[in-house]
């Protein structure tokens, strides 16, 4: 997608051959039309997989789920990293580490969302070690929902994420594909 490739390039800002800081469109600060964008593309990717939900981890994945969500017209649900007094039973809960954070969280999502008759995508902002996107398909299982693909803003292609859910026979759509942050230059895959 060439609006977001180009805003990686103008915006992002490399610290270092694994982390790419993207917080002035995407994980802090958020850009509506780009987001609007990405909600247009991830549509168009999935229009005919039979979408009902659409699923994600807070909170950067959120902003992209809601504007995908907004043109399938499905609800979006986010799995929540901490437990409220609000959330509190009748969960599906599994566990994700988080490559830029080094932590392991609980992610939880209420059984009354999601069924066994759903169809889910899933979208996130990130894919680096698959870590994540697995997470969100366990609670999708635990549901007897169904996984129809895997929408991410940013791959990058140069960690084991992409090679294990393809391993798994997910449709995994990638809006931009990191072959490389050597150098503090992006380069991607083409």
């Amino acid at each position: 997608m060439h609006a977001l490739e180009q805003k990686i390039l103008t915006e992002g800002i490399v610290l270092s051959e694994q982390v790419l800081k993207v917080d002035a469109f995407l994980n802090h600060q958020i850009d509506p039309v780009l987001m609007q964008q990405i909600g247009c593309e991830f549509a168009e990717r999935f229009k005919d997989c039979g979408i009902t939900k659409i699923v994600t981890i807070e909170a950067s994945g959120i902003a992209p789920a809601v504007m995908a969500g907004l043109q399938l017209g499905v609800p979006v649900i986010f799995a929540r990293k901490y437990q409220s007094l609000t959330l509190n039973e009748d969960l599906y809960r599994s566990k994700v580490f988080s490559f830029t954070k080094q932590t392991e969280s609980t992610i939880a999502i209420s059984n009354k969302h999601l069924c066994n008759k759903d169809t889910v995508l899933l979208i996130d902002d990130f894919l680096a070690n698959g870590h994540a996107a697995l997470a969100l398909v366990d609670l999708i299982e635990q549901a007897g929902a169904k996984v129809a693909g895997i929408g991410i803003v940013i791959e990058k292609s140069f960690q084991d994420g992409r090679k294990l859910l393809d391993e798994k026979g997910f449709k995994v759509e990638s809006l931009a594909r990191l072959q490389s942050l050597e150098n503090g230059t992006v380069t991607f895959v083409r």
